[in-house]
């Protein structure tokens, strides 16, 4: 048995030797150990061998192993830096390599966090919607009756089972005061849709971002103070702001806000819309929720929003809105710092 062990070892170690890629290596493991290999074999063959034999065998055994397994762990290394040695062969180590390029948030993006940073100074807080509704919030909690413009179907994307793309982020207000009484403060930036034929001004989805402030007490003045706050924290000091009346079914009174900004073109630009929050609207929470909480004759509420992607435009100076959704990279490094 120890002279079959002596033998075994001296070919078991010859035939690493002797294998000179992967494939014959691995050959050569199952070979010897494998399940019904030549070592296992020899295992086996123990059981026929007498208590005094037992530990002298199995001692050389162990040692037979121990040398195999270390042989073969040497040559897999040994072939694999062949590989790897005849794999960069031929390399010209002088050639240029890759470039790492650096990434960037994305304009949108980084206006975004920028309009958030204000408004959360003021004391607003995130909330958000799903991009699919139902009518009930996109028109009906918002006081737009069945036959307003804007629920036709050639302007609005309806799903078979009659739910809808949103239109505005509005539906991210109703929501709010759904499931919590005031006072709330709330900003909602989110992405909405409409039929609009693709421009340089207009995108069937685009980026809206709205604003809810609802308590006791809130007043036209609390709506314009800040709404002047934001936008000459946002452009600069010397930013001003007007209001012009206008008409919103969710808003009552309602007015288009424009602003002039000297460092930019010094022209009046319209920008966003805003009012206090219609009557109509807080009796539809009270409805939906069951409760006096947003009782119209108690409470009162400010809202106003604006497109993000026109903002964007108008901060980078670009006059195609099809640029911000293109990932053109020689537009996108532009904001790259």
């Amino acid at each position: 048995m120890q002279t079959k062990i002596h033998q075994l070892q001296q070919e078991a170690l010859a035939a690493l030797e002797a294998a000179s890629n992967a494939a014959l290596l691995k050959e050569v493991r199952v070979r010897y150990l494998g399940k019904v290999g030549a070592i296992s074999q020899l295992s086996e063959g123990m059981r026929q061998l007498s208590k005094e034999e037992r530990p002298l065998v199995g001692k050389l055994l162990h040692e037979l192993r121990t040398a195999f397994t270390q042989a073969l762990e040497a040559k897999e290394k040994k072939i694999q830096e062949q590989k790897d040695t005849a794999l960069f062969q031929g390399l010209d180590l002088t050639l240029p390599g890759t470039p790492l390029l650096r990434g960037a948030l994305h304009p949108l993006t980084l206006l975004t966090d920028r309009v958030v940073q204000i408004f959360r100074r003021l004391g607003f807080a995130m909330a958000e919607g799903p991009d699919i509704d139902s009518p009930w919030y996109c028109f009906d909690a918002l006081n737009t009756p069945p036959d307003h413009p804007a629920r036709n179907e050639q302007d609005t994307f309806y799903l078979p089972d009659g739910r809808l793309l949103r239109t505005q982020t509005s539906t991210i207000q109703i929501r709010s005061m759904e499931q919590a009484p005031p006072p709330i403060r709330i900003i909602a930036p989110g992405a909405a849709y409409r039929r609009d034929e693709t421009d340089a001004t207009h995108l069937a989805q685009f980026n809206q971002l709205e604003i809810l402030s609802v308590a006791e007490g809130i007043s036209l003045a609390d709506l314009k103070g800040t709404a002047e706050f934001f936008f000459r924290e946002l452009f600069g000091p010397e930013t001003e702001c007007r209001f012009r009346p206008h008409f919103f079914p969710f808003t009552e009174p309602s007015y288009e806000i424009d602003i002039r900004v000297p460092s930019l073109n010094n022209k009046w630009i319209e920008l966003a819309g805003c009012g206090m929050v219609d009557p109509a609207v807080f009796e539809a929470i009270s409805q939906k929720r069951g409760d006096k909480v947003y009782d119209p004759d108690k409470i009162s509420g400010f809202a106003f929003g604006f497109g993000l992607d026109r903002l964007a435009m108008m901060m980078t100076g670009i006059d195609d809105v099809r640029l911000l959704v293109e990932n053109d990279l020689q537009f996108l490094e532009r904001f790259v710092s």
